[in-house]
């Protein structure tokens, strides 16, 4: 975990090994009587490798981030409106 700010943004260093650096970044935003879920990857190559990597997996990517935004949100809403967060772990 590289950032952790609660009730707001989750940010995730990835730990593979790919020829540039990466993160995937959750956030959560006040939305009405609700809230909005926003999510991202984020990568900045390293040589020709790295965008050739990237323009490599990118086509996944629409599918693999719709099921999970998809999975994470239908698990917040079976969540009670009064539930309180997991502690992190440390």
């Amino acid at each position: 975990m590289e950032e952790l700010v609660r009730g707001e943004r989750l940010r995730l260093r990835a730990e593979m090994k790919v020829p540039g650096r990466a993160w995937l970044e959750f956030r959560v935003a006040p939305d009405g009587s609700g809230s909005s879920y926003y999510q991202r990857a984020v990568f900045f190559p390293q040589g020709l490798s790295g965008r050739l990597y990237w323009l490599a997996v990118l086509p996944f990517h629409g599918f693999i981030f719709t099921a999970m935004a998809r999975n994470i949100a239908k698990a917040a809403e079976a969540l009670p409106a009064d539930a309180e967060p997991e502690s992190a772990a440390a």
